[in-house]
């Protein structure tokens, strides 16, 4: 089983090439930890970097799994540039579980954050060519079960990331805000938030639980939601193309 944590798609659609490569199937995190999975004897992770760590949200569902401490378990990190400290994070609470990691490995894609700068994530598109190679790599690799750990080492900028008080400011910072003005209400961004963090009732209200996937920014269709003080102008949305809306809905 493959379980994942996307935002805008990019760990979803990586989520599901290396489940398409192993015949195997892919499930949200969120759902996993409603499961019991200590009979699949290999389980993945696929999720996203930010601030060179994993996210809260994925840090916080983690423990929470039921996993056969035989598994066969690996991960992927989907990230802009730096992993930072997200493998070696997941390795390390997964160790709490008596389980440990046996393949780690990252792969390149379009960083949804750069609308949060003002940048385009569409004209990041590049990647998926330039790394292609590299993700042929980690397919083959989880196919035939290695044994191998890339990108998962501490590191002290991570570690200074990690801090609860620079955390904390980063959440606050790019907490997304809903512009009343330009919102429907069409509910949109409710249906896809992984943290069901986002409430409607004339208009969409996003709560404290939010851990920056960004989907909202990206998914509204009125550009009605602000990051960083700035407008999410419709040609900076992005959206992985391998993946459609339905896709990130909530099931």
């Amino acid at each position: 089983m493959i379980l994942y944590f996307s935002g805008t798609g990019n760990s979803l659609a990586i989520a599901r090439k290396i489940a398409e490569t192993i015949d195997d199937q892919v499930m949200p995190l969120n759902d996993a930890v409603l499961q019991d999975l200590t009979r699949e004897k290999r389980i993945g992770f696929v999720f996203p970097t930010y601030d060179f760590n994993m996210p809260p949200a994925v840090r916080n569902l983690i423990p929470r799994l039921k996993i056969n401490t035989a598994s066969y378990v690996f991960a992927v990190t989907t990230c802009g540039a730096q992993a930072g400290n997200s493998l070696w994070t997941l390795r390390r609470l997964l160790r709490k579980k008596g389980i440990e990691l046996a393949y780690a490995h990252k792969i390149r894609v379009p960083d949804n954050s750069a609308i949060a700068f003002g940048r385009n994530p569409n004209e990041q598109v590049w990647k998926f060519d330039k790394f292609a190679n590299r993700l042929e790599q980690i397919l083959d690799d989880i196919k035939a079960e290695q044994h191998e750990m890339h990108f998962a080492w501490w590191g002290p900028i991570g570690g200074l990331m990690g801090c609860s008080f620079l955390e904390n400011g980063m959440l606050r910072t790019f907490h997304p805000v809903v512009n009343e003005d330009k919102c429907t209400g069409c509910g949109t961004c409710a249906r896809i938030c992984p943290m069901n963090n986002i409430t409607l009732n004339a208009k969409a209200a996003i709560g404290d639980n939010c851990t920056i996937c960004l989907g909202c920014v990206h998914v509204c269709p009125h550009q009605a939601i602000r990051i960083n003080g700035r407008e999410a102008l419709k040609e900076r949305q992005y959206r992985h193309p391998d993946i459609k809306l339905k896709d990130l809905i909530k099931r």
